[in-house]
């Protein structure tokens, strides 16, 4: 197989794997703060055992995500070298960024978090609580600031020619808020609080359909579902925000989302459709015009379509780059339906009345995550061809020394490697999600009140 197909999927493979990971950590560590608030605040011991017991999970997802990540940067270097120096200006000050964040602040809270119960006071411990969760989010800034650049690069020059150009930062705050920074930004945090909410959502709707810790798991199904219902609704804003920077910086990237091809045509918003590339043709249920009325509040204004544009300097998958936009969108509106609907019986004191209602909770967990999964592909496949936008193309950017050979291999071995890591959590989580809350509490006779 062709080097560069290799060292693609390959990248794929291993970022799709970590990125199951910190989503997780930021969603947990956003609820597991508001119920240690709420043990402060009340104390009442059900928020401490429920901090305690969500704290193991978080502790699983933070230790497995970092070391799924340390490979990703090692992969710059050996696969994408020619990138590595286009962009290793750009990139060094937010990946030690990262690092300061992910090992030094949250690592350093969470050894307080994990071991200081009993050891400091109540408030240092909510404090590190909180540090880890910021340390988590902050982590994520640096990343996507860094593939924000890639989309629409700002604040840099370009030095040197060929195989030798690099990007040096001229302004560092404009490298930082570059155009697609902050709203990708509060985009990941929101999907991230979604995957979190949605796998507390999950475990304790299992609870209440098995009978089991059933006072406790109300009290954080309850919490979990206004986090979910209010981060499903504002996604919508955030969405439509990074929706309208990409028709404005990445116009081919938008075409290819809504498979428009008509380069002074309005655009229909598909529901759901087949796009032909051969007859540049969709295929679907759509909105006449209702791409043009998001974009431009006009039903008949004409997008730029992908005909605007050099074949070579247009996604080549754009079906693929349609189905996943589309997919990510779905769920998106499920999600909203779903907690409004589950939010309307809770006031209406039916909530936990509808079994098959908490039966859908409980496999929601896996909507979240692929959400986030094909919203990345999104991002990345409807980008191509190009790795930095309109500078360096994704087939410039790969180690030209690297073999075939030598990539499969590596490919191979991550992929056994992260298979046993990827047991070893569900099987952790599984134990984890067994047992419950019960070890949790100092004494079974006190437990016995939150069942």
């Amino acid at each position: 197989m062709d080097t560069e197909i290799l060292a693609r999927i390959q990248f794929a493979f291993t970022v799709a794997f970590h990125y199951i990971y910190p989503p997780l950590s930021i969603g947990i560590g956003l609820i597991m703060a508001i119920f240690e608030g709420l043990y402060l605040k009340t104390g009442k011991k059900e928020y401490e055992i429920l901090t305690r017991f969500w704290l193991k999970i978080f502790a699983i997802t933070f230790g497995i995500g970092v070391a799924t990540g340390i490979i990703m940067e090692f992969e710059f270097g050996t696969n994408w070298s020619v990138y590595s120096k286009y962009v290793g200006d750009i990139f060094g000050s937010a990946l030690a960024a990262e690092g300061l964040f992910a090992f030094g602040l949250e690592s350093t809270f969470l050894g307080i978090l994990l071991f200081g119960w009993n050891r400091v006071s109540p408030k240092v411990h909510f404090i590190s609580t909180i540090g880890v969760f910021f340390g988590s989010m902050f982590s994520a800034v640096w990343i996507v600031v860094a593939n924000s650049w890639q989309q629409t690069p700002a604040g840099y020059h370009i030095v040197g020619e060929g195989l030798e150009a690099r990007a040096e930062v001229t302004d560092f705050w404009a490298m930082l808020f570059n155009p697609s920074s902050v709203d990708r930004i509060i985009h990941v945090w929101q999907g991230a609080f979604l995957a979190g909410a949605f796998l507390i959502l999950s475990v304790h709707a299992y609870y209440l359909l098995k009978g089991r810790y059933v006072t406790i798991s109300k009290k954080a199904f309850k919490i979990a579902l206004v986090v979910a219902t209010v981060i499903s609704l504002t996604q919508l804003i955030s969405g439509h925000s990074s929706a309208d920077g990409v028709a404005v910086n990445q116009p081919a990237k938008l075409a290819a989302m809504e498979g428009h091809y008509n380069k002074s045509s309005a655009a229909d918003l598909y529901l759901m459709g087949w796009v032909n590339n051969d007859t540049q043709e969709v295929t679907g249920i759509g909105i006449p015009g209702g791409l043009s009325f998001l974009v431009h509040q006009d039903f008949n204004e004409p997008i730029i379509g992908l005909n605007a544009f050099p074949n070579d300097e247009i996604p080549t998958q754009v079906n693929a780059v349609f189905q996943l936009y589309h997919i990510m969108i779905f769920i998106g509106m499920f999600l909203i339906g779903l907690t409004l609907y589950a939010t309307y019986l809770w006031l209406r004191s039916k909530l936990f009345e509808k079994k098959w209602l908490l039966k859908i909770f409980a496999f929601s967990v896996l909507l979240p995550q692929i959400a986030n999964q094909v919203g990345w592909f999104t991002a990345e496949m409807g980008r191509q061809p190009w790795v930095v936008y309109g500078h360096l193309k994704t087939n410039e950017a790969f180690s030209q020394e690297v073999s075939s050979n030598q990539i499969l291999f590596s490919l191979i071995l991550f992929f056994v490697i992260y298979s046993i890591l990827f047991l070893l959590f569900m099987y952790s989580l599984n134990k984890k999600i067994k047992h419950g809350p019960y070890e949790e509490a100092e004494n079974p006779e006190e437990f016995l009140k939150y069942t």
